[in-house]
């Protein structure tokens, strides 16, 4: 019923810049935080960015001055400008969003994407 497209991603070399994009589709009534985790192979999943219903943005601390998030409401998107790219941001990068889909009643779930490989070489 509710998907979440992302795009974007690949092979950048350090200091290089890349971008990502995920938008959401289907029987949405509303769709509240949109954002992104990412995973490294051996490592925890952790937060890169997100963004709420009123534009309110956080970030993980090792993106902090590097990465941009943004958001076209409209569409049920976001973009995740990534610049002054490290090897250390390897990983899977996974779009996430909060979503309040209605039939009978309104229900919020979380939904994911299939994910995308940011790969930096140093």
């Amino acid at each position: 019923q509710v998907r979440l497209v992302e795009s974007g991603g690949g092979s950048v070399q350090t200091g290089g810049s890349l971008s990502l994009s995920c938008a959401a589709s289907g029987k949405i009534f509303s769709v509240e935080t949109m954002g992104w985790y990412r995973q490294a192979p051996g490592k925890q999943r952790e937060l890169v960015a997100d963004i709420t219903s009123v534009g309110k943005t956080k970030y993980g601390d090792s993106v902090k001055g590097r990465f941009d998030i943004s958001r076209d409401f409209d569409k049920n998107a976001i973009s995740l400008e990534m610049n002054s790219l490290r090897p250390e941001d390897t990983g899977n990068y996974s779009c996430y969003a909060l979503i309040v889909t209605r039939s009978t009643q309104l229900d919020a779930a979380n939904y994911w994407g299939q994910g995308t490989q940011v790969t930096v070489s140093s």
